[in-house]
Protein backbone atom coordinates (compact mmCIF):
# COMPACT_ATOMS: atom_id res chain seq x y z
CA UNK A 1 0.00 0.00 0.00
CA UNK A 2 1.33 3.42 -0.91
CA UNK A 3 2.10 6.10 1.66
CA UNK A 4 -0.79 8.19 0.36
CA UNK A 5 -3.25 5.29 0.64
CA UNK A 6 -2.19 4.61 4.20
CA UNK A 7 -2.64 8.26 5.06
CA UNK A 8 -6.13 8.35 3.54
CA UNK A 9 -7.19 5.23 5.47
CA UNK A 10 -5.96 6.68 8.73
CA UNK A 11 -7.69 10.01 8.14
CA UNK A 12 -10.91 8.27 7.11
CA UNK A 13 -10.96 6.55 10.48
CA UNK A 14 -10.23 9.72 12.46
CA UNK A 15 -13.12 11.54 10.79
CA UNK A 16 -14.71 9.73 12.95
CA UNK A 17 -19.62 -3.45 16.46
CA UNK A 18 -25.61 -12.45 15.70
CA UNK A 19 -24.57 -15.41 16.49
CA UNK A 20 -26.73 -18.41 17.24
CA UNK A 21 -25.40 -21.00 19.61
CA UNK A 22 -24.08 -20.72 23.13
CA UNK A 23 -26.19 -18.60 25.50
CA UNK A 24 -24.20 -16.55 27.96
CA UNK A 25 -24.84 -17.76 31.49
CA UNK A 26 -25.48 -16.06 34.77
CA UNK A 27 -23.41 -13.27 36.25
CA UNK A 28 -21.31 -15.71 38.23
CA UNK A 29 -20.38 -17.54 35.04
CA UNK A 30 -19.66 -14.51 32.88
CA UNK A 31 -18.09 -11.94 35.22
CA UNK A 32 -15.06 -12.01 37.43
CA UNK A 33 -14.94 -11.08 41.07
CA UNK A 34 -13.14 -7.86 40.11
CA UNK A 35 -16.13 -6.86 37.95
CA UNK A 36 -18.64 -7.59 40.67
CA UNK A 37 -16.61 -5.73 43.28
CA UNK A 38 -17.28 -2.50 41.37
CA UNK A 39 -21.01 -2.67 42.08
CA UNK A 40 -23.17 -3.73 44.99
CA UNK A 41 -24.43 -7.28 45.14
CA UNK A 42 -28.09 -6.23 44.98
CA UNK A 43 -29.90 -5.79 41.70
CA UNK A 44 -29.32 -2.34 40.15
CA UNK A 45 -31.92 -2.26 37.38
CA UNK A 46 -35.69 -1.74 37.43
CA UNK A 47 -38.35 -2.08 34.77
CA UNK A 48 -40.88 0.72 34.28
CA UNK A 49 -43.37 -1.31 36.34
CA UNK A 50 -40.89 -1.36 39.23
CA UNK A 51 -40.05 2.35 39.22
CA UNK A 52 -41.10 4.39 42.24
CA UNK A 53 -43.76 7.10 42.16
CA UNK A 54 -41.02 9.69 42.52
CA UNK A 55 -39.17 8.29 39.50
CA UNK A 56 -42.34 8.04 37.42
CA UNK A 57 -43.09 11.70 38.12
CA UNK A 58 -40.00 12.61 36.07
CA UNK A 59 -41.06 10.70 32.94
CA UNK A 60 -44.01 10.61 30.58
CA UNK A 61 -44.86 7.13 29.35
CA UNK A 62 -47.52 8.03 26.77
CA UNK A 63 -46.32 7.41 23.25
CA UNK A 64 -48.55 9.93 21.43
CA UNK A 65 -47.22 13.37 22.30
CA UNK A 66 -47.95 16.74 20.64
CA UNK A 67 -45.97 17.40 17.47
CA UNK A 68 -44.22 20.51 16.19
CA UNK A 69 -46.53 22.65 14.05
CA UNK A 70 -44.05 23.17 11.19
CA UNK A 71 -41.87 20.04 11.54
CA UNK A 72 -44.20 17.15 12.43
CA UNK A 73 -41.42 14.65 13.11
CA UNK A 74 -40.20 16.80 16.04
CA UNK A 75 -41.82 17.08 19.48
CA UNK A 76 -43.92 20.18 20.08
CA UNK A 77 -42.15 21.05 23.33
CA UNK A 78 -39.22 23.41 22.92
CA UNK A 79 -35.76 21.89 23.26
CA UNK A 80 -34.09 21.09 25.70
CA UNK A 81 -37.43 20.10 27.28
CA UNK A 82 -38.46 19.96 30.94
CA UNK A 83 -39.71 17.08 33.11
CA UNK A 84 -41.62 14.92 32.73
CA UNK A 85 -39.52 13.62 29.82
CA UNK A 86 -40.74 11.24 27.15
CA UNK A 87 -38.34 8.57 25.90
CA UNK A 88 -38.27 10.44 22.58
CA UNK A 89 -37.17 13.64 24.31
CA UNK A 90 -34.42 11.67 26.06
CA UNK A 91 -33.24 10.55 22.63
CA UNK A 92 -33.04 14.13 21.41
CA UNK A 93 -31.09 15.16 24.51
CA UNK A 94 -28.64 12.30 23.88
CA UNK A 95 -27.91 13.77 20.43
CA UNK A 96 -25.83 16.43 22.20
CA UNK A 97 -23.11 13.89 22.91
CA UNK A 98 -21.62 12.71 19.65
CA UNK A 99 -17.88 11.85 19.68
CA UNK A 100 -17.31 15.36 18.31
CA UNK A 101 -18.25 18.12 20.71
CA UNK A 102 -21.28 20.33 20.05
CA UNK A 103 -19.14 23.48 20.33
CA UNK A 104 -16.04 24.86 18.63
CA UNK A 105 -12.97 23.15 20.01
CA UNK A 106 -9.64 21.49 19.38
CA UNK A 107 -8.78 18.02 20.65
CA UNK A 108 -6.05 15.40 20.27
CA UNK A 109 -7.60 12.14 19.05
CA UNK A 110 -5.91 8.76 19.46
CA UNK A 111 -7.46 5.57 18.18
CA UNK A 112 -6.80 1.96 17.25
CA UNK A 113 -8.55 -1.36 16.80
CA UNK A 114 -7.54 -4.84 17.89
CA UNK A 115 -8.24 -8.25 16.41
CA UNK A 116 -8.83 -11.41 18.46
CA UNK A 117 -5.29 -12.50 17.56
CA UNK A 118 -3.84 -9.50 19.41
CA UNK A 119 -2.91 -7.45 16.34
CA UNK A 120 -3.29 -3.67 16.61
CA UNK A 121 -5.11 -2.32 13.57
CA UNK A 122 -4.97 1.23 12.19
CA UNK A 123 -3.40 2.98 15.20
CA UNK A 124 -3.18 6.72 14.79
CA UNK A 125 -3.31 10.18 16.31
CA UNK A 126 -4.59 13.46 14.94
CA UNK A 127 -5.28 16.99 16.06
CA UNK A 128 -8.88 17.85 15.23
CA UNK A 129 -10.26 21.39 15.03
CA UNK A 130 -14.04 21.90 15.03
CA UNK A 131 -15.89 25.08 14.12
CA UNK A 132 -19.59 25.72 14.66
CA UNK A 133 -21.32 28.84 13.47
CA UNK A 134 -23.08 30.46 16.43
CA UNK A 135 -26.46 29.59 14.93
CA UNK A 136 -25.71 25.83 14.81
CA UNK A 137 -23.92 25.03 18.08
CA UNK A 138 -25.96 22.65 20.22
CA UNK A 139 -28.80 20.35 19.24
CA UNK A 140 -31.49 22.97 19.79
CA UNK A 141 -30.06 25.16 17.04
CA UNK A 142 -29.50 22.13 14.78
CA UNK A 143 -33.18 21.22 15.10
CA UNK A 144 -34.21 24.70 14.05
CA UNK A 145 -31.83 24.77 11.07
CA UNK A 146 -33.16 24.16 7.59
CA UNK A 147 -32.56 20.63 6.25
CA UNK A 148 -29.42 20.69 4.13
CA UNK A 149 -27.91 23.55 6.12
CA UNK A 150 -24.30 23.29 7.24
CA UNK A 151 -23.86 22.46 10.94
CA UNK A 152 -20.08 22.47 11.48
CA UNK A 153 -16.69 21.90 9.89
CA UNK A 154 -13.87 19.85 11.33
CA UNK A 155 -10.26 19.81 10.18
CA UNK A 156 -8.07 16.87 11.24
CA UNK A 157 -4.29 16.94 10.91
CA UNK A 158 -2.55 13.58 11.28
CA UNK A 159 0.55 13.31 13.45
CA UNK A 160 0.85 9.50 13.70
CA UNK A 161 1.70 6.97 12.39
CA UNK A 162 4.66 8.32 10.39
CA UNK A 163 3.15 7.19 7.09
CA UNK A 164 0.12 9.41 7.68
CA UNK A 165 1.87 12.46 9.11
CA UNK A 166 1.12 15.54 7.07
CA UNK A 167 -2.18 14.20 5.82
CA UNK A 168 -5.32 16.23 6.50
CA UNK A 169 -9.05 15.71 6.39
CA UNK A 170 -11.85 18.27 6.21
CA UNK A 171 -15.42 17.23 7.02
CA UNK A 172 -18.50 19.40 6.52
CA UNK A 173 -21.55 18.24 8.48
CA UNK A 174 -25.14 18.93 7.36
CA UNK A 175 -28.61 18.92 8.87
CA UNK A 176 -30.54 16.00 7.33
CA UNK A 177 -34.09 14.87 6.70
CA UNK A 178 -35.74 12.49 4.22
CA UNK A 179 -34.84 14.65 1.20
CA UNK A 180 -31.45 15.90 2.40
CA UNK A 181 -29.68 12.64 3.27
CA UNK A 182 -26.00 13.63 2.97
CA UNK A 183 -24.57 13.77 6.48
CA UNK A 184 -21.01 14.79 5.63
CA UNK A 185 -19.00 16.07 2.74
CA UNK A 186 -15.31 15.20 2.88
CA UNK A 187 -12.04 16.42 1.44
CA UNK A 188 -8.68 14.69 1.96
CA UNK A 189 -5.15 16.00 1.46
CA UNK A 190 -2.13 13.75 1.03
CA UNK A 191 1.33 15.30 1.40
CA UNK A 192 2.81 12.66 -0.91
CA UNK A 193 0.76 13.77 -3.91
CA UNK A 194 0.16 17.35 -2.70
CA UNK A 195 -3.41 17.28 -3.83
CA UNK A 196 -6.84 17.75 -2.23
CA UNK A 197 -9.41 15.20 -3.26
CA UNK A 198 -13.17 15.38 -2.80
CA UNK A 199 -14.15 12.07 -1.24
CA UNK A 200 -17.32 10.10 -1.77
CA UNK A 201 -19.38 10.04 1.39
CA UNK A 202 -19.08 6.60 3.04
CA UNK A 203 -22.17 4.46 3.46
CA UNK A 204 -23.57 5.08 6.92
CA UNK A 205 -24.15 1.35 7.53
CA UNK A 206 -20.75 -0.01 6.44
CA UNK A 207 -17.92 -0.49 8.91
CA UNK A 208 -14.76 1.57 8.49
CA UNK A 209 -11.90 -0.70 7.32
CA UNK A 210 -10.58 -2.83 10.18
CA UNK A 211 -12.77 -0.96 12.65
CA UNK A 212 -15.66 -1.98 14.90
CA UNK A 213 -17.82 1.02 14.00
CA UNK A 214 -19.75 2.56 11.14
CA UNK A 215 -20.16 6.21 10.12
CA UNK A 216 -23.46 6.25 12.03
CA UNK A 217 -21.56 5.21 15.18
CA UNK A 218 -18.89 7.85 14.58
CA UNK A 219 -21.16 10.75 13.64
CA UNK A 220 -24.24 10.00 15.76
CA UNK A 221 -27.81 9.20 14.77
CA UNK A 222 -30.81 11.48 14.35
CA UNK A 223 -33.44 10.86 17.03
CA UNK A 224 -36.32 11.49 14.60
CA UNK A 225 -35.36 8.38 12.62
CA UNK A 226 -36.34 6.13 15.54
CA UNK A 227 -39.31 5.28 17.75
CA UNK A 228 -38.49 5.52 21.45
CA UNK A 229 -39.59 3.58 24.54
CA UNK A 230 -38.50 3.69 28.17
CA UNK A 231 -37.46 0.26 29.49
CA UNK A 232 -36.61 1.33 33.04
CA UNK A 233 -33.63 2.51 35.06
CA UNK A 234 -30.23 1.16 36.00
CA UNK A 235 -27.15 2.18 37.98
CA UNK A 236 -23.81 1.84 36.18
CA UNK A 237 -20.51 1.41 37.99
CA UNK A 238 -18.29 0.56 35.04
CA UNK A 239 -18.25 1.20 31.31
CA UNK A 240 -14.79 1.25 29.68
CA UNK A 241 -12.71 -1.53 31.24
CA UNK A 242 -8.97 -0.95 31.64
CA UNK A 243 -6.74 -4.03 31.83
CA UNK A 244 -4.57 -4.71 34.87
CA UNK A 245 -1.58 -4.26 32.55
CA UNK A 246 -2.35 -0.53 32.28
CA UNK A 247 -2.62 0.78 35.85
CA UNK A 248 -1.99 4.40 34.80
CA UNK A 249 -2.42 6.67 31.80
CA UNK A 250 -1.43 10.24 31.01
CA UNK A 251 -4.14 12.80 30.28
CA UNK A 252 -3.64 16.43 29.33
CA UNK A 253 -5.79 19.46 30.09
CA UNK A 254 -5.92 21.45 26.87
CA UNK A 255 -7.02 24.63 28.64
CA UNK A 256 -4.05 24.76 31.04
CA UNK A 257 -1.52 22.70 29.09
CA UNK A 258 -0.86 20.52 32.15
CA UNK A 259 -0.46 16.76 31.90
CA UNK A 260 -1.15 14.40 34.75
CA UNK A 261 -0.73 10.71 35.41
CA UNK A 262 -3.98 9.14 36.58
CA UNK A 263 -4.73 5.75 38.06
CA UNK A 264 -7.01 4.06 35.56
CA UNK A 265 -8.96 2.39 38.37
CA UNK A 266 -9.84 5.84 39.74
CA UNK A 267 -11.27 7.30 36.50
CA UNK A 268 -14.95 8.02 37.11
CA UNK A 269 -17.71 7.49 34.57
CA UNK A 270 -18.80 11.16 34.43
CA UNK A 271 -15.55 12.84 35.54
CA UNK A 272 -14.44 14.25 38.85
CA UNK A 273 -16.90 17.13 39.25
CA UNK A 274 -20.13 15.29 38.42
CA UNK A 275 -22.53 16.08 41.33
CA UNK A 276 -24.96 13.16 41.03
CA UNK A 277 -22.95 10.04 41.91
CA UNK A 278 -24.74 7.66 44.25
CA UNK A 279 -23.24 7.14 47.70
CA UNK A 280 -21.36 4.10 46.42
CA UNK A 281 -20.10 5.84 43.28
CA UNK A 282 -22.66 4.69 40.71
CA UNK A 283 -24.39 6.69 37.98
CA UNK A 284 -28.17 6.51 37.69
CA UNK A 285 -29.39 6.02 34.13
CA UNK A 286 -32.57 5.78 32.14
CA UNK A 287 -32.55 2.75 29.83
CA UNK A 288 -34.34 3.46 26.56
CA UNK A 289 -35.03 1.56 23.38
CA UNK A 290 -34.80 3.10 19.89
CA UNK A 291 -36.35 1.18 16.98
CA UNK A 292 -35.62 2.28 13.42
CA UNK A 293 -38.70 3.79 11.77
CA UNK A 294 -39.23 2.08 8.38
CA UNK A 295 -40.35 5.30 6.71
CA UNK A 296 -36.96 6.81 7.62
CA UNK A 297 -34.62 3.80 7.73
CA UNK A 298 -36.01 0.91 5.69
CA UNK A 299 -34.04 -2.31 6.24
CA UNK A 300 -31.68 -0.57 8.64
CA UNK A 301 -28.71 -2.76 9.53
CA UNK A 302 -29.23 -2.33 13.30
CA UNK A 303 -33.01 -1.92 13.66
CA UNK A 304 -33.01 -1.90 17.48
CA UNK A 305 -30.77 0.08 19.83
CA UNK A 306 -30.62 0.35 23.63
CA UNK A 307 -29.06 3.27 25.49
CA UNK A 308 -28.11 3.86 29.10
CA UNK A 309 -28.57 7.65 29.50
CA UNK A 310 -27.33 9.47 32.61
CA UNK A 311 -30.44 10.93 34.24
CA UNK A 312 -29.53 14.62 34.46
CA UNK A 313 -27.58 15.25 31.23
CA UNK A 314 -28.76 12.23 29.19
CA UNK A 315 -25.15 11.45 28.28
CA UNK A 316 -25.05 7.94 26.74
CA UNK A 317 -22.69 5.85 28.86
CA UNK A 318 -23.56 2.53 27.21
CA UNK A 319 -25.17 1.55 23.93
CA UNK A 320 -26.19 -1.80 22.50
CA UNK A 321 -27.16 -2.62 18.92
CA UNK A 322 -29.31 -5.57 17.90
CA UNK A 323 -29.21 -6.91 14.36
CA UNK A 324 -32.01 -7.86 12.03
CA UNK A 325 -32.17 -11.31 13.64
CA UNK A 326 -32.76 -9.68 17.03
CA UNK A 327 -29.39 -10.73 18.50
CA UNK A 328 -26.87 -8.47 20.24
CA UNK A 329 -24.29 -7.43 17.64
CA UNK A 330 -22.46 -4.42 19.05
CA UNK A 331 -21.65 -2.72 22.36
CA UNK A 332 -20.35 0.82 22.84
CA UNK A 333 -19.24 2.19 26.21
CA UNK A 334 -17.97 5.65 27.15
CA UNK A 335 -16.32 7.76 29.81
CA UNK A 336 -17.37 11.42 30.03
CA UNK A 337 -15.60 14.60 31.08
CA UNK A 338 -17.02 18.03 31.93
CA UNK A 339 -15.25 19.92 29.15
CA UNK A 340 -17.46 23.01 28.85
CA UNK A 341 -18.90 24.30 32.17
CA UNK A 342 -20.52 27.23 30.37
CA UNK A 343 -23.07 24.83 28.87
CA UNK A 344 -23.99 23.37 32.29
CA UNK A 345 -25.27 19.78 32.01
CA UNK A 346 -24.83 19.93 28.22
CA UNK A 347 -21.10 20.61 28.64
CA UNK A 348 -20.10 16.97 29.00
CA UNK A 349 -18.08 15.40 26.22
CA UNK A 350 -16.69 11.99 25.38
CA UNK A 351 -13.27 11.44 26.96
CA UNK A 352 -12.92 7.81 25.91
CA UNK A 353 -15.11 5.41 24.00
CA UNK A 354 -14.77 1.73 23.14
CA UNK A 355 -16.68 -0.19 20.47
CA UNK A 356 -17.01 -4.00 20.35
CA UNK A 357 -18.27 -5.76 17.21
CA UNK A 358 -19.48 -9.17 18.36
CA UNK A 359 -19.66 -10.55 14.82
CA UNK A 360 -15.89 -10.25 14.31
CA UNK A 361 -14.72 -9.72 17.91
CA UNK A 362 -12.87 -6.63 16.72
CA UNK A 363 -12.72 -3.72 19.16
CA UNK A 364 -12.00 -0.04 18.48
CA UNK A 365 -11.30 2.82 20.85
CA UNK A 366 -10.86 6.58 20.68
CA UNK A 367 -9.53 9.02 23.28
CA UNK A 368 -10.36 12.74 23.12
CA UNK A 369 -7.43 14.24 25.02
CA UNK A 370 -6.16 17.80 25.47
CA UNK A 371 -9.59 19.34 24.85
CA UNK A 372 -9.66 23.11 24.45
CA UNK A 373 -12.63 25.40 23.78
CA UNK A 374 -12.08 27.61 20.73
CA UNK A 375 -13.66 30.86 19.60
CA UNK A 376 -12.76 31.16 15.95
CA UNK A 377 -12.96 34.59 14.42
CA UNK A 378 -15.02 34.69 11.21
CA UNK A 379 -11.97 35.42 9.10
CA UNK A 380 -10.08 32.52 10.71
CA UNK A 381 -12.93 30.10 10.08
CA UNK A 382 -13.15 31.18 6.45
CA UNK A 383 -9.45 30.52 5.86
CA UNK A 384 -8.73 27.49 8.04
CA UNK A 385 -11.82 25.34 7.39
CA UNK A 386 -11.58 25.19 3.62
CA UNK A 387 -10.15 22.59 1.24
CA UNK A 388 -7.59 25.06 -0.10
CA UNK A 389 -6.09 25.61 3.36
CA UNK A 390 -4.94 21.98 3.61
CA UNK A 391 -2.46 22.46 0.77
CA UNK A 392 -0.47 24.89 2.94
CA UNK A 393 0.28 22.16 5.52
CA UNK A 394 0.08 24.59 8.39
CA UNK A 395 -0.59 23.13 11.82
CA UNK A 396 -3.00 25.42 13.61
CA UNK A 397 -1.92 24.62 17.19
CA UNK A 398 1.26 22.64 17.73
CA UNK A 399 0.87 22.84 21.53
CA UNK A 400 -1.96 20.28 21.50
CA UNK A 401 -0.45 16.90 22.36
CA UNK A 402 -1.44 13.55 23.81
CA UNK A 403 0.21 10.55 25.41
CA UNK A 404 -3.04 8.62 25.94
CA UNK A 405 -2.72 6.18 23.04
CA UNK A 406 -2.54 2.41 23.56
CA UNK A 407 1.03 1.57 22.62
CA UNK A 408 0.95 -2.25 22.90
CA UNK A 409 -1.73 -4.96 22.48
CA UNK A 410 -1.27 -6.09 26.08
CA UNK A 411 -2.49 -2.67 27.27
CA UNK A 412 -5.66 -2.67 25.14
CA UNK A 413 -9.05 -2.20 26.76
CA UNK A 414 -11.06 -5.26 27.74
CA UNK A 415 -14.35 -6.19 26.14
CA UNK A 416 -17.27 -4.40 27.81
CA UNK A 417 -19.15 -6.40 30.42
CA UNK A 418 -22.17 -8.16 28.89
CA UNK A 419 -24.27 -8.07 32.09
CA UNK A 420 -26.72 -10.62 30.74
CA UNK A 421 -28.80 -10.58 33.92
CA UNK A 422 -30.16 -7.06 33.23
CA UNK A 423 -33.54 -6.73 31.48
CA UNK A 424 -33.42 -10.38 30.32
CA UNK A 425 -36.74 -10.17 28.46
CA UNK A 426 -35.51 -7.17 26.46
CA UNK A 427 -31.94 -8.26 25.76
CA UNK A 428 -31.52 -11.55 23.86
CA UNK A 429 -27.83 -12.41 24.23
CA UNK A 430 -26.55 -15.53 22.48
CA UNK A 431 -22.83 -16.02 21.95
CA UNK A 432 -20.98 -18.89 20.30
CA UNK A 433 -18.71 -21.07 22.45
CA UNK A 434 -15.47 -19.52 21.16
CA UNK A 435 -16.65 -16.01 22.03
CA UNK A 436 -17.81 -17.10 25.48
CA UNK A 437 -14.42 -18.74 26.04
CA UNK A 438 -12.58 -15.53 25.15
CA UNK A 439 -14.77 -13.53 27.54
CA UNK A 440 -14.19 -15.97 30.38
CA UNK A 441 -10.44 -16.01 29.70
CA UNK A 442 -10.12 -12.21 29.73
CA UNK A 443 -12.21 -11.89 32.89
CA UNK A 444 -10.07 -14.45 34.68
CA UNK A 445 -6.83 -12.78 33.56
CA UNK A 446 -7.97 -9.15 34.03
CA UNK A 447 -6.78 -8.34 30.49
CA UNK A 448 -7.34 -9.52 26.95
CA UNK A 449 -6.24 -13.07 26.19
CA UNK A 450 -5.54 -13.50 22.52
CA UNK A 451 -6.22 -16.46 20.25
CA UNK A 452 -3.26 -18.83 20.26
CA UNK A 453 -1.80 -17.32 23.45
Amino acid sequence: MSRSCIACCVLLICGVLAFPGFALGTESESETNSEKDLSPTQRTWKTVEEMSAEELAQVQLEGDTPRHAQVPYLPAEAYPFVPPYTAEEMGYRAMEFTPRTRWSSVVANSWASIAPQGVLLNPGTSITFVNYASETSGVGKVLSAAPGAEVYRSLSQAIAPPAAEGGQWLAIRYRTDKEHITKEERFAYSSSIRRVRHQASPRRQSNFPNMALTPDDAWGRAAWEFSWRLLGTDILYQTVRFPNTRPTMILRNGETGQSRTVQTASIKLMGEVFPHYTLDGGVECYVVEAVARPEWLPDYYMPRLLYWLEKSSFFPLRGEQYGQDGELDHVEVRLAEFFNPGRKELGYGTLLLSHWDLRTDIMSYMVNDSHKIMDWKPEEATVFFSPDFMRRQWHLDTSIKTQAAVSHPDEYFMRPAVEADKFPHERPINLPPDMAARIQAQNAAGRLVFDGA
